[in-house]
């Protein structure tokens, strides 16, 4: 034990040896976000007073940069550095307060940390970044009719909060920032095959026509916003909802098709569970479950906009090798087909 006392300060010695010396490295904040060093990163998390062991290991991740680091306390933490030019300070603050809410209300959800100096957002040189507990979980891909509806009365509980305040800064979500904007990036990029692009635009402008006034009069609020299997940890205590940076202003209703995709009866009975247990916490409006497959259009659509937008970081390419095949734009085109022609 005293031998492994002493490692361990050593290694904590040695890594803020290596940061002392570490020079601020100059330029844009997105230079600075590509070449992110653990020096770097064990500096920022030290900024409020906590003391790292110099352990810091990379996550795996695309859209920001992400690590684990371990404190001289035995802590880990999950520190997210986050894009520069995607979110602003308010936009961020608006995912922290909302986090914030449900801590206080007792939902199982992963909130950021306070850094040591009073606030849980830091910023180096231009990033702006966050810490939050490390959880222990695992995912499930598929699950039976009890825990869907135990995810439901989670969902629930986390609307009820959500809807008592708004989120300012957020993104909304509507036809022309999920399925027109994108689409306008793809064709001005080249990113779809000539013979198909045309095709591409024109069943995408059909299905946000179609779904532009329903998302206007449906009742939007705080949700999470990508809530995938990915993004619910399983514990022995229930699910635990984690990574919130897609969280946004919508309906209800994206918090839960994502959980049960499709057309199929079985998805179907998957999301009546999931309302069967919400409604246990809050009134869910059943009507809004029509938007199902338009909303899984935008998110076909948005998610292919959001690799074209990335397109010129090295991972991204590496990540979706496939991206500018034919193959992939077909198999997408005939999912908006199948989508619009249900709608008509």
């Amino acid at each position: 034990m005293p031998g492994a006392i002493q490692c361990r300060r050593r290694r904590c010695q040695a890594g803020r040896a290596r940061m002392v010396r570490s020079p601020v490295m100059p330029g844009e904040p997105r230079a600075s976000f590509f070449a992110l060093t653990p020096d770097r990163v064990l500096e920022a998390v030290e900024v409020g007073g906590l003391r790292c062991t110099g352990r810091c290991l990379p996550l795996r991740a695309f859209e920001n940069r992400v690590y684990e680091v371990e404190l001289e306390d035995e802590r880990r933490l999950v520190v997210k550095f986050y894009r520069p030019g995607r979110w602003s300070r308010e936009t961020i603050l608006d995912e922290h307060r909302f986090l914030a809410d449900l801590a206080a209300a007792e939902i199982p959800a992963v909130a950021p940390l306070d850094l040591g100096t009073g606030t849980t957002l830091g910023e180096i040189e231009g990033i702006y970044y966050a810490a939050f507990p490390k959880v222990r979980g695992r995912t499930l891909d598929e699950l039976d009719a009890e825990n869907r509806r135990r995810i439901g009365r989670t969902i629930g509980r986390m609307h009820a909060v959500g809807a008592a305040r708004g989120a300012p800064h957020r993104l909304r979500l509507d036809a022309t920032t999920y399925i027109r904007e994108p689409v306008e990036v793809l064709l001005k990029g080249s990113f779809i095959p000539e013979s198909l692009a045309p095709r591409y635009r024109d069943v995408a402008l059909r299905i946000a026509d179609a779904v532009a006034a329903p998302l206007a009069a449906a009742r939007t609020q705080r949700i999470h916003g990508d809530l995938h299997y990915g993004n619910l940890l399983w514990t022995s205590d229930g699910p635990i909802l984690v990574d919130f940076d897609d969280c946004l202003v919508g309906p209800p209703v994206q918090d839960l098709w994502l959980l049960a995709r499709g057309r199929s009866e079985e998805a179907r009975r998957a999301r009546e569970d999931l309302v069967e247990g919400y409604e246990l916490f809050r009134e869910f409006d059943r009507s809004t479950l029509a938007l199902s497959e338009p909303l899984r259009a935008c998110r076909i659509v948005h998610m292919s906009g959001w690799i074209a937008r990335r397109w010129d970081d090295p991972s991204f390419p590496q990540a979706f090798p496939n991206f500018k095949d034919h193959r992939y734009w077909m198999q997408e085109y005939e999912e908006l087909v199948a989508i619009s022609e249900a709608l008509a």
